[in-house]
């Protein structure tokens, strides 16, 4: 009895948006304005040193429940005329009403974002029906490239298996950044449709890859992704014992990074690398000294200090 199924290599899903992106914070000045310089020099050195494929912007990383719309659009335009020709640009446009979420996929369209991260209305929790009708209208408004965004823990819906399968049969609606931490549902979907699973959770990627992920979108990669990306790597070439080292070691990192909520502390260790970042905006409050200093052991465990 044989079992040539099982001898067929399963095929990788594509990579729309390449393996390793950043959901990038949004730098301010000192007294909380837009810095778009900064911007352009934090997105460079994201694409540039740190390996990235993509950049998201205007993502909850990027403080997107405190900056205007027209922050939003002149924050895009600023990170596609920096890196667009090197790093794909992934527009985050969710929001909780429909119609502004259309409107800002306009714009993000117009700055140049070469793609959108569309997240799960969150706070009203919507039906799926109601979800499946609005990730539908906004793929259908726009001609870019969709990427959902299923987080439960902070929309209060997930986004369940049966309206991922009917949201992949839409030409626009091409991927996933998947935080809800559900292994057996990221099967389920990878396993039934063409959609480009991307972790949302830095530390389950190595787990994420397993079972049909294809990268992440990432925080602590501000600071990992080049050694991120080559985790990626050893996986798809087969080096599991490479992959493995590299997910243990970045371990206190891709952790540590949610200590507190995550712009607080990648905006602490950007500061702390002169890197551009500047404040966060209220309610956000700025990292304490012990948040730091607890930030500077997990990054020196993992391999990556910061600058003293």
């Amino acid at each position: 009895m044989t079992h040539d199924h099982l001898d067929t290599p399963v095929r990788a899903a594509s990579r729309p948006f390449g393996r390793v992106l950043t959901a990038m914070v949004t730098p301010f000045t000192t007294d909380g304005a837009l810095d778009l310089d900064g911007a352009a020099r934090l997105a460079d050195h994201l694409v540039t040193e740190q390996g990235n494929d993509a950049l998201v912007v205007n993502g909850t990383t990027g403080e997107s429940p405190t900056t205007t719309d027209a922050e939003k659009e002149r924050l895009i335009r600023t990170v596609v005329e920096t890196v667009g020709e090197r790093a794909r640009v992934v527009a985050g446009v969710g929001t909780n009403d429909t119609r502004h979420t259309v409107e800002l996929a306009a714009a993000a369209e117009k700055a140049g974002a070469h793609g959108l991260l569309v997240v799960t209305p969150y706070y009203n929790k919507p039906p799926q029906a109601g979800l499946l009708r609005h990730f539908t209208e906004v793929a259908d408004s726009s001609g870019l490239p969709v990427m959902l965004y299923d987080i439960p823990h902070r929309a209060g819906v997930p986004i369940e298996t049966e309206t991922l399968v009917r949201l992949a049969e839409h030409g626009r609606i091409v991927a996933v950044k998947d935080a809800k931490g559900d292994l057996t549902a990221t099967s389920w979907v990878t396993s039934r449709t063409e959609l480009a699973y991307y972790s949302g959770d830095d530390a389950s990627t190595l787990p994420a890859l397993s079972v049909g992920c294809v990268g992440v979108v990432g925080t602590s990669t501000h600071f990992s992704g080049v050694d991120t990306k080559r985790m990626i790597e050893a996986y798809d070439a087969g080096d599991m014992a490479t992959a493995l080292a590299l997910h243990r070691r970045l371990l206190p990192l891709f952790t540590g990074i949610f200590r507190t909520q995550g712009t607080i502390l990648v905006k602490a260790g950007l500061n702390a690398s002169k890197l551009p970042a500047g404040p966060v905006r209220s309610p956000l409050v700025d990292a304490t000294e012990d948040q730091l200093a607890q930030l500077r052991a997990d990054c020196a465990a993992a391999g990556l200090p910061l600058p003293e």
